[in-house]
């Protein structure tokens, strides 16, 4: 039987998903199969204070995590990354600061985890230092 090998950058998702509520809402987001979406994975659930950075929310969590090989500044809206200069979880869902064209980008680059579902409009309401909770789904 022909052994089938995957390439190590090859990223899919897995059945593993995650809940985001932030003041009456709450979404859903699907997980890559990374080493960066396992220790967050692992790393659950958490409750803290949010920062918002024009349409981007951050929060400092307790993971330790490199820069991944396929660490980007430019990502897509619904994106879920890691930012592993400030060991932060960061969600993405429009322009930023430092946009230069449709495109959310990050500060520095950032290490792309999982995908959210649903409408993410709604994360337009939020605001520095509203409450956010992530937590294992399955």
């Amino acid at each position: 039987m022909a052994k089938i090998k995957i390439k190590s950058s090859t990223k899919k998702l897995i059945m593993r998903k995650i809940s985001i509520g932030i003041k009456d809402v709450e979404l859903k987001a699907n997980l890559l199969d990374t080493v960066t979406a396992d220790a967050i994975y692992d790393a659950l659930p958490i409750l803290c204070p949010v920062n918002v950075w024009g349409e981007e929310l951050y929060f400092e969590i307790p993971v330790t995590i490199k820069e991944e090989a396929e660490a980007k500044e430019i990502v897509e809206i619904g994106d879920l990354a890691f930012w592993p200069m400030g060991s932060a979880f960061c969600i993405f869902f429009g322009r930023t600061p430092v946009s230069t064209d449709s495109n959310p980008r990050a500060v520095s680059p950032v290490n792309v985890f999982g995908k959210l579902e649903g409408n993410i409009d709604v994360l337009k309401n939020v605001v520095n230092g509203d409450m956010i909770q992530v937590k294992r789904l399955y």
